[in-house]
């Protein structure tokens, strides 16, 4: 039965989640409330291994959360399912696109379909942002001073600083001084 759910809610995200891998992450956070296969603490850590990681990160994050609900059947039946829809859309799209290429409607709605995908995306990183710089169960219990992780800001901010005093480093060097450091500190 686990292995139709996975199915069924991988599929979903597929289907819906237009824009790449961030994308998915609205799509992550409601399987993370609905069921118990990882918590939305865990969708942090998806996120992650998935962006530290070669590949997609949709691809990688459906796995590792099919892989932690399920073992590497889980993992399977939700990376094929989360990969399906589009190869599906692809098929008839690729049928119809020779007979439709320059059909006003048709560029129109894939013109139509940017903002909501930047909207989406948009959306997943300011949760992130969140998720990783906030304490908001914190606030739910009433306390402000809680709800300041600091030594995330304080590490984000240091980030910042070094992007834009060092700009000749290469990205590969901040991925991997983020990594120690929150394996340092447990972030």
């Amino acid at each position: 039965m686990i292995y139709l759910q996975l199915f069924f809610e991988f599929f979903k995200t597929g289907l819906f989640a237009v824009g790449g891998g961030l994308a998915t992450l609205p799509f992550l956070k409601h399987i993370a409330l609905k069921y118990s296969w990882f918590t939305v603490s865990q969708l942090t850590d998806m996120i992650a291994v998935s962006e530290s990681t070669p590949g997609p990160i949709g691809i990688n994050m459906s796995t590792y959360a099919g892989f932690h609900a399920a073992g590497l059947p889980g993992a399977v039946v939700s990376t094929l399912s989360l990969v399906l829809p589009s190869y599906i859309v692809i098929l008839v799209v690729s049928h119809f696109m020779e007979k439709f290429r320059d059909s006003p409607l048709v560029n129109n709605i894939f013109y139509g379909i940017r903002p909501a995908t930047a909207g989406l995306i948009a959306g997943a990183m300011f949760e992130v942002f969140v998720m990783s710089l906030f304490n908001t169960e914190a606030l739910s219990g009433g306390s402000f001073i809680g709800f300041f992780r600091l030594l995330p800001i304080a590490l984000y901010i240091a980030a910042l600083v070094g992007i834009f005093k060092l700009p000749k480093l290469h990205p590969i060097v901040f991925i991997i001084c983020g990594a120690v450091l929150g394996i340092v500190f447990g972030l």
